[in-house]
């Protein structure tokens, strides 16, 4: 019976994953309420399919067309007297610091950890952010999966003592 319970949470998790209305956290609450699955076993799942998700996300990102060729140009330069020109490039120099963060080693694993299992900044981002950055595949995998273990274990098992 758990093989079906971990199929269906791995399934919700990618589903989760991609699709932000889809709530991983209210499935696992919504398991443990109901009493008739275990929620550690749809905790596990969905932290499974989540990470497969996100893996796959930062993978897309990673690997899309064109991407090698566009990395080498210079931004177009924009009007900063403009509110919409100060924004894009406030917007650059963030995304560029976030890059720089995720690329490198002493703060790439922490922030994606944080990420995945507080939610800040939130993994969706984070994971489109990665993909564009130079951290490992491996390394982005193994940070998204514990820490999206460490968060729905938690919440599976504090919904299973009441």
């Amino acid at each position: 019976m758990w093989v079906w319970q971990l199929v269906l949470a791995i399934g919700f998790g990618i589903g989760s994953a991609v699709i932000p209305v889809l709530n991983a956290e209210v499935y696992v609450l919504g398991v443990g309420a109901s009493g008739k699955l275990d929620p550690v076993v749809a905790a596990i799942g969905v932290s499974i399919g989540q990470t497969i998700g996100k893996v796959a996300m930062f993978l897309a990102v990673r690997y899309r067309p064109g991407y090698a060729a566009k990395k080498g140009k210079p931004p177009k330069p924009v009007d900063l007297g403009t509110r919409r020109g100060r924004f894009v490039q406030w917007n650059r120099d963030v995304s560029k610091r976030l890059l720089d963060a995720l690329s490198d080693r002493r703060w790439g694993i922490p922030v994606t950890l944080l990420s995945s299992s507080v939610g800040i900044p939130p993994l969706y981002g984070v994971a489109l952010i990665a993909g564009a950055s130079r951290m490992g595949v491996v390394t982005f995998s193994l940070s998204v999966l514990a820490g999206r273990a460490a968060r729905f274990i938690t919440l599976a098992l504090g919904v299973s003592l009441f």
